[in-house]
């Protein structure tokens, strides 16, 4: 004889997905939220995966890689790892990234040290810095060259071209043996040079592997709900999308549970 409860449990067994038809679990992209309209920096809370301390909080909440931040300083001496075109966030004088020495003269970028946010006290890091951090975190590194690095990076001086390119391609070089670094641009003009620069050192798979971006949200202080993100979630995991980029990780990471296998 089946009870109710019998038949319950079997409507429920045949309704529900088997890992059989379930997708495969997207890698998630952690990518530090950063407030839209005017003024948008006053706001800023420095939530960018730039250093060692955020790269452990965005592993921990998830994240099988990140989204940094490259600048470059003055004439393309050192690449640097960080998302604003000035040092607001930072100590020390305020001033352009591009304007400063990396670990010369009374205004340098070394030694200064975040000012507010989750990360305050971190201090800014060089590219390899970045890098060898991810590699022993284990993530992938997803990295936009930020258009202030126009300056040096097409600069009429061969030289500091040359050596702006360096840093930015070498670092890439000595570690692609060892860990994925992908690297694009909203810089059309830099995008179009870094894949020529790229081709013709044979390292044209740093230009592929990156994530969707599907949030929806638009980024504020504090943070709005990310529950807004649901269905452009879905829509990426029904389209079959292997890497998801997102403003929260840790909510994604407990969203698909269940939803994927």
């Amino acid at each position: 004889m089946t009870t109710p409860l019998t038949a319950l449990l079997l409507v429920s067994l045949l309704t529900a997905p088997s890992a059989a038809t379930l997708p495969a679990c997207p890698q998630i992209f952690g990518h530090g939220g950063y407030p839209t309209g005017a003024n948008a920096w006053e706001r800023d809370q420095i939530r960018q995966p730039n250093n060692p301390a955020a790269i452990r909080q965005y592993k921990a909440w998830g994240s099988a890689g990140v989204e940094a931040d490259l600048q470059l300083t003055r004439d393309g001496t050192k690449g640097v790892m960080w998302h604003n075109t000035s040092t607001w966030g930072l100590t020390g004088t305020k001033k352009n990234i591009t304007e400063i020495w990396w670990a010369t003269g009374d205004t340098k970028l070394q030694g200064r040290t975040i000012t507010r946010g989750p990360f305050q006290g971190e201090r800014v890091h060089t590219f390899r810095e970045w890098l060898a951090a991810m590699r022993s975190a284990g993530l992938v590194g997803l990295v936009e060259i930020k258009p202030e690095a126009r300056q040096s990076l097409f600069s009429t001086n061969a030289t500091i071209k040359a050596r702006a390119w360096a840093e930015v391609l070498d670092p890439v070089k000595e570690n692609i043996g060892s860990q994925e670094i992908i690297l694009y641009s909203h810089d059309s003009g830099i995008a179009a040079e870094l894949r020529s620069r790229v081709t013709a050192a044979s390292l044209t798979r740093v230009l592929s592997g990156g994530p969707v971006w599907p949030d929806v949200t638009k980024w504020e202080e504090p943070p709005p709900s990310w529950t807004l993100n649901e269905s452009a979630w879905q829509a990426a995991l029904s389209s079959g999308a292997r890497r998801i980029a997102t403003d929260y990780p840790a909510q994604l990471r407990t969203w698909l549970a269940g939803k994927c296998q």
